[in-house]
């Protein structure tokens, strides 16, 4: 009888600790009974029926990277490239990942490569290469569509590398090349026109203030040689007051103050060595002087 009561607290025992399932923090476990889902565990300590119950599959529920291998697409040019990429996905529901769909990198992967050559496909060669964030993200957008049903969330897609044939490389590198010279041919004329325009530019401004001063330069001379003149006619005024006060003649004095004038430059000038005066130039002085 102690032996019987032995044995049962073994199986007891047994049965309790084959029971307790410690599910580690990374993962869901699906649990069947009879062949028929029965439960999902949670990370941490759980407890389940040993005898009719069994964990059916392990999933892992962090995020994962999924490598899209090279294949071969053709765009709408009919140019033949070469393109491969990375998904990153993670199970959002465990019971769908599981019985939703058999295989679910592989079903991921080949949805990955169709949709990718179905975009591919509708964009010339220029386009695929130049818009790679574009294909990004249509393609996350139908992929994560397409996986809703198998409880995955796709968080990114990225396309790693996109290889056109080795004849097209070479004739893109032409085309840019002469792409290049062309900008700097055209930015080479648009310098020169616009030293151009400049250097015209600053010889209009420079002949306008040239003009300006001359017209200022004139302005004053002509200013000057008004109050000259007004001067000139103040002094023959005063003169010929002083003159007609006198009984003197005030055309008298002024051709005589010119005869003077003339006799001085002509003393001064560097041919005249003799300067003969006219032998009535004393007596007129002489009348002058005593009027």
């Amino acid at each position: 009888m102690i032996y019987l009561v032995f044995a049962i607290a073994v199986i007891v025992v047994l049965l309790v600790v084959k029971g307790i399932k410690i599910v580690p923090q990374a993962e869901n476990w699906i649990i069947e009974r009879f062949g028929k889902y029965a439960v999902t565990l949670n990370p941490g300590l759980n407890l389940i029926n040993p005898i009719f119950s069994r964990v059916s599959h392990k999933v892992d529920i962090r995020e994962t990277v999924l490598d899209m291998p090279k294949q071969g697409t053709i765009t709408s040019d009919n140019a033949s490239i070469e393109v491969d990429g990375i998904v990153y996905y993670k199970i959002m529901d465990p019971y769908k990942s599981y019985y939703g769909i058999h295989n679910l990198r592989y079903a991921i992967q080949n949805l990955a490569q169709t949709t990718l050559r179905s975009i591919m496909g509708k964009m010339t060669l220029d386009e695929s290469l130049s818009s790679r964030e574009k294909i990004n993200a249509e393609l996350l957008e139908i992929l994560d569509e397409a996986t809703d049903s198998w409880g995955t969330k796709i968080t990114r897609v990225e396309i790693r590398d996109i290889e056109p044939p080795v004849d097209i490389v070479s004739a893109m590198t032409l085309q840019m090349k002469a792409e290049r010279e062309k900008r700097a041919r055209i930015l080479e004329a648009e310098a020169k026109k616009e030293a151009a325009e400049r250097e015209a530019e600053g010889m209009k401004r420079a002949q306008i203030l040239q003009a300006e001063a001359r017209k200022e330069s004139a302005d004053r001379d002509a200013e000057a040689r008004e109050r000259l003149a007004r001067a000139e006619a103040l002094a023959i005024t005063s003169v010929a007051d002083s003159l007609k006060n006198t009984g003197g003649d005030p055309l008298v004095y002024l051709l005589g103050q010119e005869y003077v004038r003339g006799m001085i430059k002509l003393g001064e000038s560097p041919n005249g060595k003799i300067v003969v005066l006219p032998a009535d130039l004393m007596e007129s002085v002489k009348t002058i002087f005593k009027k």
